[in-house]
């Protein structure tokens, strides 16, 4: 097969570890910066061209798209989409997981497992809003951050209102989360490809720290997960439309609840704490996708996944 890799850092930990996964099946890769791409939107002729040259013959695209970069990335995965190339991640299920409310919205609509959510602009009501996610502590988020970024834990009900009415002096959209002191700021990261489960670990928070994001310090570990754990994550890829993603599970008192489905999740953490092979799990799942469509070029329609 031939592979194309979006990614706009080579050096990257993922992108080296995906390239890797596929010269050791016995594939050629190409690694291209999605914004390098640019693109011939012509009926029944859709193209890309990539530094001068036309991209063509390739049978599936790895999507790693930065949050910054998520419409014109998904975008130029749209194109290959159009040319007839198998995409890992479709472009409606990378755009459906990035916008949080609308995930948020359909995790809940399908009865997937969620901390109670307030989502606000600016409320007429902000201790109402409070009152709504069960009261302080609660945990208040820019619509917009990543990585723990935009994300404040507010211990008191003052100390809520205070963060809310400055939020609200961005003129941003903000969402409200009840805080799941149980979990004592560690979460599960399940790695989901292709309907399973292939790898969990456990994100702890370094003292003091209620994120347990890697990206903040956080450390992780090899973790056993119970069967209802696997089933939250695995339905909560399938309602995201997503083939390969990492669902951010966190433990309640009230059963496992979703914090975030991640459509370009990092495999340094959850290859170095496992063990295991993630990288050549994803391209398998990608052999195994072709072979089941029953072309040898994987040149196919792609079908939209998910829901909403």
């Amino acid at each position: 097969m031939k592979i194309a890799i979006l990614s706009r850092n080579k050096a990257l930990y993922s992108t080296r570890r995906l390239v890797e996964a596929c010269v050791n099946r016995g594939h050629e890769v190409e690694v291209l910066d999605v914004l390098r791409c640019y693109m011939n939107i012509t009926s029944l002729r859709p193209s890309i061209h990539y530094k001068g040259e036309l991209l063509e013959g390739f049978d599936a695209v790895i999507p790693r798209i930065g949050a910054s970069v998520t419409f014109y990335g998904t975008a130029v995965l749209r194109q290959f989409e159009m040319m007839g190339v198998l995409p890992l991640n479709e472009s409606v299920a990378i755009s459906r997981s990035r916008d949080k409310l609308r995930s948020l919205q359909l995790l809940a609509r399908d009865g997937v497992g969620l901390p109670v959510t307030g989502f606000a602009h600016r409320p007429d009501d902000i201790q109402d809003l409070i009152k709504m996610v069960g009261g302080a502590p609660a945990v208040i988020k820019l619509l917009e951050g990543t990585q723990g970024i935009g994300v404040v834990l507010a211990e008191t009900r003052k100390a809520a209102e205070s963060v809310i009415e400055a939020f609200m002096g961005l003129k941003t959209n903000i969402l409200v989360q009840e805080f799941i002191k149980e979990a004592g700021g560690a979460d599960i990261r399940c790695f989901v490809v292709g309907g399973k489960v292939v790898a969990a670990m456990k994100r702890q928070g370094k003292e003091g720290e209620f994120r347990s994001n890697l990206h903040r310090g956080g450390s992780a570990a090899l973790i056993k997960i119970t069967p209802q754990e696997r089933a939250t994550a695995v339905k909560a890829a399938k309602v995201m439309g997503l083939n390969v993603c990492g669902v951010d599970i966190l433990r309640s008192n009230h059963g496992p609840v979703v914090m975030e489905v991640n459509s370009s999740p990092g495999l340094e953490g959850i290859e170095q704490a496992t063990g295991k092979d993630v990288a050549g799990q994803i391209v398998g799942h990608i052999e195994k996708t072709l072979a089941e469509k029953g072309s040898k070029s994987g040149k196919s329609r792609t079908r939209t996944r998910g829901k909403g």
